[in-house]
């Protein structure tokens, strides 16, 4: 039983013989709540965790509780689109924690020191469950479940894990040194991993559900969705994302005077500037408007704006909120495109419908049109899953419809995030539902979901104003290679930032509510816990007079009415 300590102590028959809680209409109560960040990050991680750990210079520590949840920080620090940080109510009170920097850091500072998951040894008669796909999702969902005791074997058509992060994804964003580092680590974990074996050609989806106990599919989608105007193509028609997988792998793309990319995602980014890198004259033509204060995410670009930015700098010339009217070609070879103003406009559905503007066409010259309007999954070996779909249809935890031994995630499951940090979550969702799957619970382990607070909950008084580091980039007329371009943060900076973090909804253990307590009812044990299971309310004294919740800077205390 803790020891309790009052802030002092009295004498028979003097003030604690009087018991002043019965004046009370509200009382406070202790309530963890959630940070934006949190809840803001498909992945599930809880930034605010491990930047305390940061904030007190334990790295390692830090990593150890990041890694819990996503393991492969190196990666998400550098790729993720961190909504974290859109999230982040330090953004209301100047500019939001790095929080994406500080994961990087945490990541490459495991590279380079060797830290391992230190996962426990398998039982011997652990189960197995098969991996299709050696993409972010599954790599998450391998691990995850290696986490839980089960022996997971990942399978991949290609010869190397990483999925699309390898075949698509330019090494000016993510580095091949970092990726082979983290993925290498997380398969040394005791991951079998089965390369150049595809599904539909190598095995057959019945084999591997009578051979594992479950199965899940993580194949992203890797065939190009096919693009036409009035039934029209070029005799040349390729795909940014065909084009992208051919540079990664060759080194070389097409020589274009000009060109223009039709879409508004991270590959069409992606392939504009690999054209730009090389002499080609830009155009990217996108429905969307360009994400900035007052753009609705429904209507924004899907690409990260700093990439947007970037390809701006580099000379990608952007026709936003326009389509592709018409294609001109000579013969069956392009020669230029004829474009009209549209607008997303929200219908009574609450979806938005692309509207074009008559009278706003417009001729745009060019001497290839590539199409970036996304992919579509690949079903050789799941035919009879996909049917005419273009993806897998299943349940918030991941179960395929209609299968309770089948589960997906990433890009392949219906409504995927269509980011590196959703497919990471869409593993670890799913390793925990094929857990209670294979213990036979009827269904997953109960949420344990807090409200989220926002600025308003935080007593912002207690602090101070602090800028948030600037992340190094190459300067543009250096980007011609595959050097990378973000710098990243030190150390230092990292750990400075950390210490601007609110901790929001989070006990901190700074004692305000002890001290200040003009009753003396807050008591807490000798044993320190900094997430604030050390405080007691001595509800005989306590008036409720609410200034121990006004006074917590992180909102972790509330009023709540007198129970009758």
């Amino acid at each position: 039983m803790p020891v309790m300590t009052p802030g002092a102590f009295a004498y028979p028959a003097t003030s604690h013989a009087f018991k002043t809680g019965s004046w009370r209409t509200m009382r406070p109560v202790y309530s963890q709540r959630s940070a934006p960040c949190h809840n803001g990050c498909p992945a599930g991680e809880n930034p605010c965790d491990y930047l305390a750990r940061v904030a007190e210079g334990d790295l390692k520590g830090a990593w150890g509780l990041l890694v819990a949840i996503n393991p492969l920080p190196s990666i998400t620090g550098r790729v993720c689109d961190h909504p974290c940080e859109n999230a982040c109510n330090r953004g209301h009170f100047g500019a939001a924690i790095a929080i994406h920097n500080c994961e990087r850091l945490l990541g490459d500072e495991a590279i380079r020191a060797g830290w391992d998951y230190a996962l426990p040894p398998l039982p011997f008669n652990a189960p197995k469950v098969a991996v299709v796909g050696a993409g972010p999702a599954g790599l998450s969902c391998a691990y995850h479940l290696r986490r839980l005791h089960i022996s997971a074997t990942v399978i991949d058509r290609l010869p190397a894990a990483g999925g699309t992060l390898r075949m698509a994804l330019p090494a000016y964003r993510l580095p091949r040194t970092v990726l082979d580092a983290e993925v290498e680590r997380l398969l040394a974990a005791d991951i079998p991993f089965l390369p150049n074996t595809a599904l539909g050609r190598d095995l057959s989806l019945a084999e591997l559900t009578q051979e594992y106990a479950a199965v899940f599919l993580g194949p992203g989608r890797h065939r190009a969705r096919p693009w036409d105007v009035d039934g029209r193509t070029p005799s040349d028609l390729h795909s940014a994302f065909t084009l992208l997988q051919d540079w990664v792998a060759f080194g070389t793309v097409p020589k274009y005077r000009s060109a223009a990319i039709v879409g508004g995602g991270n590959s069409a980014i992606d392939m504009a500037r690999v054209l730009a890198r090389a002499g080609t004259q830009v155009h990217l033509i996108t429905h969307d408007a360009l994400p900035g204060p007052g753009v609705a995410r429904e209507v924004a670009m899907k690409a990260t704006p700093l990439d947007i930015h970037q390809a701006q700098e580099e000379g990608v010339l952007f026709h936003t909120e326009h389509g592709v009217h018409r294609l001109i070609l000579r013969g069956e070879k392009v020669v230029g495109l004829e474009l009209v103003r549209m607008k997303k406009v929200a219908n009574a559905n609450n979806r938005f419908d692309v509207i074009p503007f008559e009278g706003t066409e417009t001729v745009l010259h060019v001497d290839q049109v590539i199409p970036a309007v996304g992919q579509e999954v690949d079903p050789e070996g799941m035919e009879a899953l996909l049917g005419h779909k273009p993806f897998l249809l299943a349940d918030e935890a991941g179960r395929v419809t209609g299968h309770a031994d089948l589960f997906v995630g990433g890009d392949a499951r219906e409504h995927a995030w269509g980011t590196m940090s959703g497919a990471v979550g869409d593993g670890r969702r799913a390793a925990a539902a094929i857990h209670a799957h294979l213990l036979g619970q009827p269904r997953d382990p109960a949420k344990s979901e807090f409200p989220t607070i926002g600025i308003d909950g935080l007593n912002l008084h207690y602090f101070e104003h602090a800028q948030r580091p600037q992340e190094p980039f190459l300067p543009p007329k250096d980007r011609l290679d595959n050097r990378e371009i973000a710098g990243g943060l030190t150390i230092h900076q990292v750990t400075a930032d950390a210490n601007r973090c609110f901790s929001c909804g989070t006990c901190m253990a700074c004692d305000n509510c002890w001290t200040l307590c003009p009753d003396q009812a807050i008591l807490k044990t000798r044993e320190l816990a900094a997430d604030g299971s050390h405080y007691r309310i001595d509800y005989d004294y306590c008036k409720g007079c609410g200034l121990c919740a006004h006074e917590c800077p992180v909102g972790y205390i509330t009023m709540i009415a007198e129970p009758s």
